[in-house]
C-alpha cells in the first residue's frame, strides 16, 4: 500500500494501530472497506452464520425472551453492528416472522454500517422486508433505544495497539520501512490512555514479552451504552479474561491474519487482502461497562453453553431426522469446531434479574 509508505516517509514510523486500521478500512484500499473481505467456504474463514440459518433462529429466541423481560414493548429494536452481507440480520427476520408473529410486529430492525459496499450487500439480503430494517453510519447517529444491540465478531476487528516488555518497561511496536519492506521498531508508548491499561497488566512478565491493547473497545461500550435505554448488549466474540489472556507463556500475544482459510506469517503479507485480527480481553471491557457505563454484566458464556441453553427451551430446534439441521448444531456446539471458539458476554440496562435461556447452563469461568 503507497498510501502507507507515503505516510512513514512523511512523518517516521506509524503506530501499528494506525497502520491496522488502514489496512481493514481504509476507503479503497482496506479488506473491509474494499469488499475484499468474503466468509463461509470460500472465503476467508469461518463465523456462526457461515452454519446457515439456525445461528439466526436460535438468537431469535433469545431476542424474544429479552423481549418478553422487558414487558414486550411495541418499539423493540434490534441494533446490530458488524452485520458482513446481512445473513444474520436475514435469518433473525425470517425466524420472527414464521415462529414469533407477536415479536415480528414489535421490533425494528437498525444496522449500523459504515462501510457502502457491505451496505449494498445487506440491502440486497433484506429487501424481502423493506419496511422493517434501517440503516445507520455509526453509533453517534443512532438513536435512543430498547431492545438489543447485537455484534458477532465485531470487537476483534477494532485496531489495536501491539506493545513488547523490555524486562524493565513497555514499548509499543511501530512500522516503518526499511530496504523497501515493512518492519517493525519499538517505540515509547504513544498515548496516556495506553499507558494507564498496561498498569492493569499482571506482572511478573518475561522479557521480550509481545501483547495488544485494545483501546476501541472500551470507546465502543461508551458510545454504545449512551444510546442503550433499556435492554441488552449482546456480544459474540473469541477471547479470554485478562488473567489469561496476559499469562506469562502467552509470548507472541494473539494478533493473526488470515486469507483464504490460511494464517498468514505477518501483518505485512497481502495487506488490503488479508484479515488481521486479535483475540478479546474481557476484563477491560467488562470493568468500563460496570464503572463507567452504568451496564450489568450478566453473564460470560462459551458457545456450546449458551446454545445448550437455548435448546433446552427450544426442543423443537433440533428434530432428530434432519441432516442439515444436524449438520449446523455440530458446527455451532462442538468443541473441535465452534463450540469452544467463541464467547457471549450480556450485558443490561434497567432490567429485572431474569434469567437468560443462553446462560442458563453458562459454566464457571475465570474471574473476569
Amino acid at each position: 500500500m503507497e498510501f502507507i509508505r507515503a505516510a512513514i516517509r512523511a512523518r517516521g514510523p506509524v503506530s501499528f494501530a494506525w497502520f491496522m486500521e488502514q489496512a481493514l478500512y481504509h476507503p479503497g484500499h482496506g479488506y473491509y472497506s474494499s469488499g475484499r473481505c468474503t466468509i463461509g467456504r470460500a472465503g476467508d474463514y469461518y463465523t456462526n452464520v457461515s452454519a446457515g440459518p439456525l445461528f439466526g433462529r436460535l438468537l431469535a429466541a433469545q431476542f424474544v425472551e429479552m423481549w418478553e423481560t422487558l414487558q414486550r414493548p411495541n418499539d423493540f429494536k434490534i441494533v446490530e453492528q458488524g452485520a458482513h452481507g446481512g445473513e444474520f440480520a436475514r435469518d433473525v427476520l425470517d425466524a420472527a416472522r414464521t415462529e414469533h408473529a407477536e415479536f415480528f410486529e414489535a421490533i425494528r430492525y437498525e444496522i449500523v454500517e459504515p462501510i457502502p459496499v457491505l451496505r449494498e450487500r445487506q440491502v440486497s439480503a433484506l429487501r424481502i422486508f423493506p419496511a422493517k430494517v434501517e440503516w445507520r453510519d455509526s453509533l453517534d447517529s443512532l438513536p435512543l433505544f430498547r431492545g438489543v444491540h447485537f455484534s458477532n465478531e465485531l470487537i476483534d476487528a477494532m485496531r489495536v495497539h501491539l506493545v513488547r516488555w523490555t524486562g524493565s518497561k513497555w514499548m509499543e511496536r511501530h512500522v516503518t520501512e526499511r530496504d523497501a519492506r515493512f518492519a517493525f521498531v519499538d517505540l515509547p508508548i504513544s498515548a496516556p490512555e495506553l499507558e494507564e491499561r498496561l498498569a492493569n497488566i499482571p506482572m511478573p512478565l518475561p522479557a521480550d514479552y509481545e501483547t495488544e491493547v485494545n483501546l476501541g473497545a472500551t470507546r465502543w461500550i461508551e458510545a454504545l451504552s449512551q444510546k442503550l435505554i433499556e435492554g441488552y448488549v449482546l456480544a459474540v466474540d473469541y477471547g479470554w479474561p485478562r488473567s489469561e489472556y496476559y499469562a506469562p507463556q502467552r509470548t507472541t500475544g494473539t494478533l493473526r491474519c488470515y486469507a483464504q482459510h490460511r494464517v498468514l506469517a505477518s501483518p505485512f503479507a497481502q495487506i488490503g487482502a488479508a484479515d488481521i485480527t486479535a483475540h478479546v480481553e474481557w476484563t477491560s471491557l467488562i470493568e468500563h461497562a460496570e464503572q463507567r457505563c452504568i451496564l450489568t454484566c450478566r453473564g460470560l458464556s462459551d458457545q456450546h453453553h449458551f446454545i445448550t441453553g437455548l435448546l433446552a427451551k427450544n426442543r423443537h430446534f433440533a428434530p432428530p431426522n434432519d441432516a442439515r439441521n444436524a449438520r449446523a448444531l455440530q458446527t455451532l456446539l462442538h468443541p473441535s469446531q465452534l463450540g469452544m471458539k467463541f464467547q457471549y458476554l450480556v450485558l443490561s440496562r434497567s432490567v429485572e434479574n431474569a434469567p437468560l435461556s443462553g446462560l442458563s447452563f453458562a459454566r464457571s469461568l475465570p474471574s473476569v
